[in-house]
C-alpha cells in the first residue's frame, strides 16, 4: 500500500522543513517494487519563494492535489502570516478528519494551532518560537524540550533538522524500526530514535 505524503509549501518556508522530511520519505522502500510513499509538495500559488529566495514549482496546487494520507506542515518566516491565511486553515481543516496522521516541522505547528488542531494535546516548535505557540495554541501542552511529540494521530518536531528525525519515527511506527534504519544509513544521517520505535 503506498501512502500519499503532502508537504505543504509557502513563501519565507524554511527549507529544511520540507526538503529533510521530503527526502526521508521519498528514499523510504526506494528498492521495493511497491515505493510505501508518494511524497509532493502543495502550495496556495507557484512559484513559492522560499527561506534565503530558493525558488519552487510545488507538485500540486491546493484544489489539485491527490487526497494525502499523511500531511505535513514545516515552519519558517513564512508561518507567521499563513496562521492568518483562511485557505490554508481551511484547507488543512478540510483534510484532517481524513488523515493517518498530520505532521508539523518548527512552526509548522504554529498554524495547526490556530486551525485549533493541537487543542488538549502536547506539542513541540523551535525553541525560539515557545511563546509564539502558547498564544496560537492556549489549549496545548508545550514540551519545549521533546525533539519531537507523537500524539497518536498528531506528531509535531521542534525546529528545522528534528523534522527528519520525526520523519524517520514516522516511517518506523509505520514500517517498522528497521527500515527507519535503513533508511537513515542510506542518508547517513545520525537520527534521534524515540524508545517506543
Amino acid at each position: 500500500m503506498t501512502r500519499n505524503v503532502a508537504i505543504l509549501i509557502f513563501d519565507e518556508v524554511e527549507v529544511l522543513d520540507f526538503c529533510g522530511p521530503f527526502e526521508v520519505f521519498g528514499v523510504t522502500g526506494r528498492n521495493d517494487a511497491e515505493r510505501p510513499f508518494n511524497v509532493y509538495t502543495v502550495a496556495e500559488k507557484s512559484p513559492v519563494i522560499a527561506r534565503n529566495g530558493l525558488s519552487i514549482n510545488p507538485h500540486y496546487g491546493l484544489m489539485d492535489c491527490p487526497a494525502p494520507d499523511l500531511l505535513l506542515v514545516p515552519g519558517g518566516y513564512g508561518t507567521r502570516r499563513e496562521i492568518n491565511n483562511p485557505v490554508v486553515l481551511d484547507w488543512i481543516k478540510l483534510h484532517e478528519p481524513k488523515l493517518e496522521l498530520l505532521l508539523s516541522v518548527c512552526t509548522g505547528s504554529l498554524v495547526l494551532g490556530r486551525a485549533g488542531l493541537l487543542d488538549g494535546l502536547a506539542a513541540t516548535t523551535h525553541y525560539r518560537a515557545m511563546d509564539e505557540l502558547r498564544a496560537a495554541a492556549p489549549h496545548t501542552l508545550i514540551r519545549a524540550e521533546e525533539r519531537y511529540v507523537d500524539n497518536g494521530k498528531v506528531i509535531t518536531s521542534a525546529g528545522i533538522s528534528a523534522g527528519i528525525d520525526m520523519s524517520l519515527h514516522v516511517v518506523a511506527r509505520l514500517l517498522g524500526r528497521p527500515v527507519a534504519d535503513e533508511t537513515a544509513r542510506y542518508m547517513q544521517y545520525d537520527y534521534w530514535p524515540s524508545e517506543t520505535t
